[in-house]
C-alpha cells in the first residue's frame, strides 16, 4: 500500500469533478463553463441570484482558501462578502477571460499543494483556525465543484430559454433547436 494512496484518489477526483469529459454525475466544471460567453456569465435570473461569473469567482475563492490552508496559513480567511462573491455587474471577454483563467490556476495550485502530500496521514490532521481535517476540507471543495457546476447548468439552461433580443447582445439564444434535448443533464 502505497503511502499517499488516499491522496492520489483524492487528486483523480477533484480532477474528474473540475475537468472530466466523463463525470459519473454529469458536466464537470469545465464542460459546464464550454459554451459560456460573457454576456451569459454576467445574467442574474433574479435580484437575489448570483451570475455565472461570481460563482467561477467563489469558486476560485474557496480553492485559493484551500491552498493557502494546505500551506498551514492559520491566519488567512474568507470574511468579507466582496472576498466570497465579488459583483460583476458588466462581464467583457477580457474578464470573463481572466475570471476562468484564475479559476483554471487555482485548480493547478490546489493539485500541486496536494502532490506535495507524502502520507495519507496529513489528511487527518486539522486545517489550521478550523475544527474540520484536511479530508473534510479537500472533499468540501470536490462537493462545492458538483453543486455549482449544476447551478452554473441550471443558468446556463434558463439564460438559453429566454426569448432575448439580438440587440441585447445574446445572439442567437433565442434559437431554440438544442433546447430539452434527452441529453440535456440540467
Amino acid at each position: 500500500m502505497e503511502a499517499k494512496e488516499e491522496v492520489l484518489r483524492i487528486i483523480d477526483v477533484l480532477n474528474d469533478t473540475y475537468e472530466s469529459e466523463e463525470a459519473w454525475y454529469g458536466p464537470s466544471v469545465v464542460e459546464a463553463l464550454r459554451d459560456v460567453t460573457p454576456k451569459m456569465a454576467e445574467v442574474r435570473l433574479s435580484t437575489n441570484t448570483h451570475s455565472i461569473a461570481e460563482i467561477v469567482y467563489h469558486m476560485t475563492t474557496w480553492r485559493i482558501f484551500a491552498v493557502r490552508k494546505l500551506q498551514g496559513d492559520a491566519e488567512f480567511d474568507i470574511k468579507t462578502k466582496d472576498k466570497d462573491w465579488k459583483k460583476f455587474p458588466i462581464v467583457d471577454e477580457f474578464e470573463w477571460e481572466a475570471i476562468q483563467m484564475e479559476l483554471s490556476l487555482s485548480q493547478e495550485e490546489l493539485i500541486s499543494e496536494l502532490e506535495k502530500i507524502e502520507d495519507d496521514s496529513f489528511l487527518e490532521e486539522f486545517v489550521p483556525g478550523r475544527e474540520y481535517s484536511y479530508y473534510t476540507m479537500i472533499h468540501g471543495v470536490i462537493q462545492h465543484d458538483v453543486y455549482h457546476a449544476g447551478q452554473i447548468g441550471l443558468i446556463k439552461k434558463a439564460v438559453k430559454g429566454m426569448r432575448l433580443e439580438e440587440e441585447e447582445g445574446f445572439g442567437g439564444f433565442d434559437d431554440r433547436s438544442e433546447f430539452d434535448k434527452d441529453n440535456d443533464y440540467y
